[in-house]
């Protein structure tokens, strides 16, 4: 970890590539009458299994103007290390198939310029504290720390982000996997097409979810008060569809074996 916070300044300028690969906007132009109206989104996040990458996670975004409150809650990534986490804009809106992925270093996986024609360039870094900009991009010492992230953060936002939020092509991306399993990051994936200096798996896709617009402009649980406990339930209820039972069905046997004693 310390060998890769050590890097993370001169991350920053490798990430000019990634900003123009995608397309150019397709969110549209100028105003629009309702650039002001507050709108609520939702994504569920999936993971990339062909990263080997068995965490989910959920996010809720409330737009108003520029300002934008973020929530977001992921479980099953890599533990004790940094997992960049981004607003992609300007694209297809959408995650990439498993079948987008490439070879890197002999292996087939996916790495985010592989996904960059579906879900687009970096619109947005969800960074803990200070910059949110694309210049934040692989600011690794300012995004959460794994395995489980409980993120809230409220900002402003690009008027190109605002614009592909409102015209649903934003899709957030969570980065980060343990191909290999040995539980941290390394150069069994190469070198990081972002950044040379970084391994190719700390910044490779873990999840990835298309924000689309809530239910009558809201989730339920209400925009008045907190939604920390919808977006928690539903992350439950994600669990138990089946992602729990790919990541080990611990946290299932957990309940189970708390039920059983009260």
């Amino acid at each position: 970890m310390q060998k890769i916070l050590a890097v993370s300044c001169a991350a920053a300028a490798a990430m000019a590539p990634l900003m123009v690969l995608a397309p150019a906007a397709t969110a549209g132009g100028g105003p629009t009458p309702d650039q002001h109206r507050a709108l609520s989104l939702h994504a569920k996040l999936n993971p990339f299994k062909v990263n080997k990458v068995h965490g989910y996670g959920r996010a809720q975004v409330h737009l108003k103007g520029r300002h934008v409150s973020v929530k977001l809650r992921a479980k099953g990534l890599l533990a004790n290390a940094p997992h960049a986490q981004h607003f992609h804009i300007a694209a297809k809106g959408v995650c990439p198939p498993e079948s987008a992925a490439t070879k890197h270093n002999g292996k087939l996986s996916l790495s985010t310029p592989d996904g960059a024609p579906f879900y687009g360039k970096i619109g947005t870094s969800l960074t803990t504290e200070g910059d949110t900009s694309p210049a934040s991009g692989l600011a690794v010492d300012r995004f959460p720390v794994g395995p489980d992230v409980h993120y809230e953060r409220s900002f402003k936002v690009s008027e190109e982000t605002a614009r592909s939020l409102r015209a649903g092509t934003a899709v957030v991306v969570v980065h980060g996997i343990d191909y290999n399993k040995n539980g941290k990051y390394d150069f069994n994936l190469g070198k990081s097409p972002l950044d040379p200096k970084l391994p190719a798996e700390a910044t490779f896709p873990a999840l990835c979810g298309a924000l689309k617009k809530a239910p009558h402009g809201g989730i339920s649980g209400g925009q008045g008060g907190t939604q920390a406990g919808s977006l928690d339930s539903g992350l439950t209820a994600v669990a138990g569809t089946g992602l729990l039972a790919a990541a080990g069905g611990a946290f299932y046997l957990r309940r189970r074996t708390t039920a059983r004693q009260s």
